[in-house]
C-alpha cells in the first residue's frame, strides 16, 4: 500500500549481505558407577574438563570499504550533519543539496532508508530527501484510475540531479565518511553486520524493479491507492517507488545505482 508513505518516500535518493555467525555452546556431563560384586568400590574416573566454547569469528565482509579505519578523523555521528552536508554539496552542488536534502540526521536517515527499501514499508518520518511538491496526479476514465506521464514528470527535477552525479566523486565521499554509516547501521540494531554489504544487496534488489508502461492501473480499496496488479503491489517499497517514478526516470536511477555499485565493491 502506498499513500503518504509511498508519496513522501518517492524522493529518497536511492543511493546502500552480511552473514550471521552463530555461537555453539558445548557442554559436558560426568558420570559415576560402582561395582556391586564384593561391595568393592571402583574409583570414579575424573570428569573430563569442559570443552572450550568456540570463539566466534568476525562476520564475513564481502565488500569492505578501505576508509572504515579512519573513524578517528571524523566527528561523532551526532555532530556529523555539517560535514556530510558540505561533502555532498561538493559533489552534487550546493543548490541541489539545499533543495532536496533534509539537513538533520543525514547519515542516520540515509541508513534507515537504505535498509528499509527492500521491505514492504518505508519510515516516512525518517526520509533523507524533502517531499516532492504537489500531489499524486491520477487520471480517471469511468471506474478506471491510472498513474501516468503527468505524475512521472513530478520527479524530473530530482532525477536530473541524479543523472548529473559524478559517481566516482560520490564514492570517494562515501568512503571517507563510511565509519559514520557503519556506526549508524550498528546503532540501528546490526552490531555484527556491515553496511556496505547491505547497500550492495539493496542496489541489487532495486535494479530488478520491472519497467511498467503508462498508464498504470490503480485501485483504492481503502484510503490510499494501490497498484491494481497484485504482482506489482506485492513488490518491495523501493521497487514500487521506481515504478511510481515512471520507466524513463527509473532507468536513470538504475543506471546510476549500477555505476555506484561498481565503485563501492572495487575500492582499493
Amino acid at each position: 500500500m502506498w499513500g503518504d508513505e509511498l508519496e513522501n518516500s518517492a524522493r529518497r535518493r536511492v543511493a546502500w549481505v552480511a552473514a550471521v555467525v552463530s555461537l555453539a555452546v558445548v557442554g559436558f556431563c560426568g558420570w559415576q558407577w560402582y561395582a556391586a560384586r564384593q561391595h568393592a568400590a571402583v574409583p570414579v574416573p575424573a570428569a573430563p574438563a569442559p570443552a572450550a566454547a568456540p570463539v566466534s569469528a568476525p562476520p564475513a565482509i564481502a565488500h569492505r570499504m578501505p576508509g572504515d579505519a579512519a573513524a578517528a578523523a571524523l566527528p561523532a555521528l551526532a555532530d556529523s550533519d555539517q560535514l556530510v552536508h558540505d561533502s555532498l554539496a561538493g559533489v552534487l552542488g550546493r543548490d541541489p543539496v539545499t533543495q532536496f536534502l533534509v539537513p538533520q540526521n543525514i547519515v542516520r536517515h540515509l541508513v534507515v532508508t537504505v535498509d528499509n527499501l527492500p521491505r514492504k514499508k518505508l519510515a516516512v518520518e525518517l526520509r533523507p530527501v524533502r517531499p516532492t511538491p504537489g500531489q499524486t496526479v491520477t487520471a480517471a476514465q469511468g471506474d478506471l484510475v491510472t498513474l501516468g506521464e503527468t505524475n512521472f514528470a513530478r520527479y524530473t527535477p530530482l532525477v536530473r540531479v541524479v543523472k548529473a552525479v559524478d559517481v566516482k566523486a560520490l564514492a570517494v565521499v562515501y568512503e571517507r565518511l563510511y565509519p559514520l554509516f557503519q556506526q549508524a547501521y550498528e546503532d540501528l540494531g546490526y552490531p555484527d553486520k556491515y553496511f556496505n554489504d547491505r547497500l550492495v544487496e539493496v542496489i541489487d534488489q532495486l535494479v530488478q524493479a520491472p519497467e511498467v508502461a503508462a498508464p498504470i492501473p490503480l485501485v483504492q480499496p481503502r484510503v490510499f491507492y494501490e497498484y491494481a496488479d497484485p504482482e506489482l503491489e506485492g513488490r518491495s517499497a523501493g521497487q514500487k517507488l521506481l515504478i511510481r517514478m515512471g520507466p524513463e526516470n527509473a532507468r536513470v536511477i538504475k543506471a546510476k545505482l549500477k555505476e555506484f555499485r561498481a565503485e563501492i565493491i572495487n575500492r582499493k
